[in-house]
Parts: structure tokens; sequence; C-alpha cells
């Protein structure tokens, strides 16, 4: 639920205020003049009139006594009038009163929980941080995020949701230490402040080990839910004022990447602020803008990984790599680069920049070479992740036979659906598709017979430590068996011990990668390599940009192919 603050200005509210209260009094004395007057006038003439009144009225003559009958009416009507006016002006200022004390209200409250909000929450912390200046003392900054509460949402409705809110609210209230702030910052963030001595900061610990313990405590369901128990975690990130030079500004920023980096720990736990945080930060961000340009400029390319045939030791493909040569950062780790393009949505620009200039590069190769190419789960959400790949192969003319895509099991736990949808379409245009770290992942027998996979790869962490392990030689001998079984070959990934060779062989594992075999090469060691072999095949032709004859080029398509080409 968005809150929207209702900003106000205490300077004009009491500016409003006095003139309000001028407006009531003048009215009052105006009402009270009309009353008294009325009064006076009922009094001085009522004696001697109303005997007469009746009969004087039967005739209907013209005599002072019948005016002064008028005027005595007249008298009771100004009367009536004044005191009905005045009870109008009496419940209009009251409902002024209300609505300004509801406007400030909103103006410094979430509605749904009654916490301070955003606004409301600095301001309370800035006052804070002036009086434990004052004491000696220091304040806590507490930021506080629930984990996963999208689910809840998602699952068991919006309703759910805010119960969960109100709930935590008030557990965070009655955990907290007197004289503290409670806000509710928006969506499922909460932030608590309050002072402690700077010498026990265990103070602030115990405090934030009380709110994990409250917050993950159950919560009955709304009605209508049955007996189900709504449950959250909590990830608290804390920073202190007094190491931020009291700076407001400074405090909640440091906060904020504590939580983050309790999240990136485990979640349902609390990090203190330290430095080194903020300049992961900061180097983040420097990776994220350099891969924005890097993207564009081509500075992302291709590093290949060579699959050897293990029974005649031939070369028989590559595996296509990702690397960076950042012109400003130097040489980034994919597994620095590669987690924040999945996080930025970055990761399927990157990937087809990749993956074009690796078809391009092993078009004109020795056409027994095939490539291998990994497809993120990020990538594995999009509807048109098969459409885009066969769109590459027709710009780069690569033939679909030589193409192998291969995929994670965690990519196939969170949308069976869409990834048979991909699969399926991606088979039928000819390439082929391989089920990568296999043995690591969820349900990998039920993976195997739901979708048409070419070929399983075992993932290294069990064949690099075979030696050492007799259960990850006895997993890699199962896998074997297994896929013999189904017909499937085996490639075994991380080979780096030439010992093994002859053990894999032996079981049934026909393929293999790793370090054994050499390093990753760029692409003009790949070529000298294959030069070597006699497996170069044609001089690469640079393609040209100009697409008007891709027509020409879907001509050798078979129709399915033209169609997902086209995007049809």
């Amino acid at each position: 639920m968005m809150v929207q603050n209702v900003k106000s200005d205490p300077t004009n509210s009491d500016r409003t205020g006095a003139l309000a209260d001028r407006a009531v009094r003048g009215r009052d004395f105006i009402a009270g003049g009309i009353m008294t007057a009325a009064i006076l006038m009922f009094v001085g003439t009522a004696g001697s009139v109303l005997p007469t009144v009746i009969n004087r009225y039967h005739g209907m003559a013209v005599s002072p006594d019948n005016i002064a009958v008028t005027a005595l009416l007249l008298n009771i009507a100004l009367i009536i009038f004044g005191w009905r006016r005045y009870s109008e002006l009496y419940d209009e200022i009251a409902h002024h009163k209300n609505a300004e004390e509801q406007a400030k209200t909103l103006a410094v409250t979430d509605p749904l929980t009654g916490c301070l909000n955003r606004r409301a929450i600095g301001e309370a912390t800035s006052s804070l941080i002036a009086q434990a200046t004052r004491r000696e003392m220091t304040v806590a900054y507490l930021m506080l995020d629930l984990d996963n509460f999208k689910n809840i949402n998602d699952i068991q409705g919006h309703d759910a949701g805010d119960k969960v809110l109100v709930e935590v609210a008030r557990r965070l209230k009655a955990t907290m230490p007197p004289n503290s702030h409670v806000s509710r910052l928006g969506g499922d963030e909460f932030a608590c402040t309050f002072i402690f001595d700077a010498d026990f900061p265990e103070t602030v610990q115990r405090v934030a080990e009380d709110m994990i313990e409250q917050v993950s405590q159950p919560i009955p369901g709304p009605v209508g839910h049955g007996d189900a128990e709504l449950t959250v975690t909590a990830s608290i990130g804390i920073a202190r004022a007094d190491l931020c030079d009291n700076s407001l500004d400074v405090l909640m920023r440091r906060a904020d990447i504590a939580m983050y980096a309790s999240k990136k720990h485990g979640r349902n736990r609390y990090c203190w602020f330290d430095p080194r945080m903020e300049s992961e930060v900061q180097f983040r961000n420097k990776i994220e803008s350099g891969m924005r340009i890097g993207i564009g400029r081509g500075e992302f390319v291709p590093y290949y990984e060579q699959q050897i045939d293990l029974a005649s030791g031939t070369l028989i493909g590559f595996e296509v790599l990702a690397r960076w040569n950042s012109p400003e950062l130097g040489q980034i780790a994919p597994d620095i680069f590669i987690p924040i393009a999945e996080d930025t949505g970055m990761i399927g620009d990157l990937s087809a920049c990749v993956i074009r200039q690796a078809m391009e590069d092993a078009r004109n190769w020795d056409q027994s070479l095939t490539i291998s190419v990994n497809i993120s789960p990020v990538q594995l959400r999009d509807p048109w992740l098969a459409q885009k790949i066969v769109k590459l192969l027709v710009e780069t003319g690569f033939p679909a036979s030589r193409l192998e895509i291969e995929i994670t099991e965690s990519c196939l736990f969170e949308n069976m659906g869409l990834a048979q949808s991909i699969i399926g379409s991606l088979k039928n245009q000819g390439v082929r598709v391989a089920l990568d770290d296999f043995g690591t992942g969820y349900s990998s027998l039920a993976h195997l017979r739901a979708l048409p996979f070419d070929r399983i790869k075992i993932d290294r962490s069990f064949v690099t430590s075979m030696n050492e392990s007799k259960e990850s030689r006895a997993i890699v001998q199962t896998i074997a068996l297994l896929g013999e079984s189904m017909g499937l070959p085996i490639t075994a990934e991380g080979i780096e011990d030439g010992d093994l060779i002859e053990h894999l062989t032996a079981i049934g594992c026909a393929k293999g990668q790793g370090f054994h075999f050499g390093q990753p090469l760029s692409v003009e060691q790949a070529r000298r390599l294959l030069a070597d072999r006699n497996m170069l095949g044609l001089p690469v032709q640079p393609r040209t940009q100009d697409h008007s004859d891709d027509t020409d080029d879907l001509a050798g398509l078979t129709e399915p192919q033209r169609r997902a080409a086209l995007g049809e």
C-alpha cells in the first residue's frame, strides 16, 4: 500500500489557527450582542403587553400596545435566530478544528499502521540526535525490511498483507525501548530509532534480536483463510549517528546499506554498518554504469573453453564464456558482472551480444565443431527467448545444428511450463539443449522425464572432488549410468586432473571439459589452435549491417524456422 505524505507548514497552521480563533471571537460577540438586546427588550415590554396580547390581536387595531406586541415577537425571533446561528457556528468551528487535527495526523503518520511516516521519522530522528548530543549519548537507526513479503500478497491477498503489516508494527512498538520512534517507510520497510549509550552497543543488538524474534512469530491469517498462519522474517541494518557526524542523511543511507547486507548474508538477521559495505555499493554502481556503456561498445566478448571427446582426445566444440575487459575498470570476473546483469535486467542484451559474436566467429570453423551457450534463469522467463535465438541464427548464418543451449536445473524450477515451451521451440528449429549442472538442482529425474534434453552435463563440483571423495565418485558414476539408460550422452565439467579421464571414459562419459585441456581462449587464440589442427575453415567474412537481403537469409530455412525468425 502506497502512502502519500500530506505536507503541512507549522507556521501556516499556527497562522490559520489564530485567524480562526479571531473569527470565532468576533462571531461570539455579535451573537451575544443580538441575544442581549433581544432579552432586554423582552424584559422591558413583556410585563405590560402579555396580558392584552390576545385581545388586542383579535381587534387588530393600531395602537401602541400592538406595536409592542410586534416588537416582542421580533425579539423572540431574534433570540431563536441568534441561538441557532450560534450553534451552527460552534459546530462549524468544531468541524474545522477536527479536520485540521486530522490533516496534521495524516501529515506525520501512516494510515494503515499508525506509525510515523518517512517524513516524520526524519524530523523525529533529528530531534533525538539533538537530545542525545546534549546528554553525551548517540542515536541508533534501524532499517527493517520483511523478507519475501511479496509472497504473502501474491498468495494470500492484500488483506493478509495488510494484517501482517499492522501486526508487525504493533510488535515493533512493543519491543522498542521508551522514548523511541517506529516508522513505516512504505511497502514492507520500517525504521526504528532511539537513544543509547555509545559505550554499550550491545543494547542495540539486544533490541535488534528481540525485533527479529518477535517479527518471526506466526500471525493468524485473516477471517476466511481457515487456520492458516502467516509467517515472515526480517532483515535489519543498523547505523549509529556518532559515526555519521550526526548527519541524518548519512545515517539513514548507511542503515539502508547495512539492511541489504543482511539480506545478502542470508536474511532473518541484523548487520551493523561497515565502511566496506559502502565501498562495495559504490563499486557495484561503477560496474553497473560501466556495463550499460560497455554492452553498446562491444566490450563484452566471447571466450572459448574446449570440449573434448574423452575416448579419442579430439576437439569437438567449445563452450562460450562471457568476458569483460573494461577500459576504465580493467578485467572484471564473470561472477561479479553476471549477477549484476541479472539483477538489473541487462543479461538479455549482454547474452545476445556475446552469442552473436560467437556465432560470427565460429560460422566458418570446421563444420564438426559445435558451440554451447549458457542461458540465465532470468532469460528463461522471457517467452520470446526461442525467437530471439533463432533470429541470431538467421542474421549470422550460423547453422542451428551446431548450437547447443545449456539450461541449469534452477531455471526449470521457477516456471516449468514456460521452460517446456521454450525448449520445445528450440528443438523444433534444430537447436540442441543440454541440462547443465546436473545434480545440484531440484527434482532432477522429473526434469529429465518432462523435457526433451539432448545431453546431461555433470556439475564440476562432483568431478573435481572425485579423487578425494568416494561420495562424489559414486554420484558421477550414478549419473553416467542414468544417462546411459535414458540414451542421453554425458559431459563431465571441471576436469582438472588427467588421471580422471580414463575412469570417466570407463563409466560412460563421452565428452569432457576443464582446465586440464587448457584455459578459455580468446577468439585469436582459438583461431590459432584451429589453424594448427587444420580446422579453421574459410576466412571469416564480416557481415554488413544492411538487412535488406533478410528474405534471402530466410530462404534456406524450414517454415517453422522462418516464422520464428520473423516473430510470427
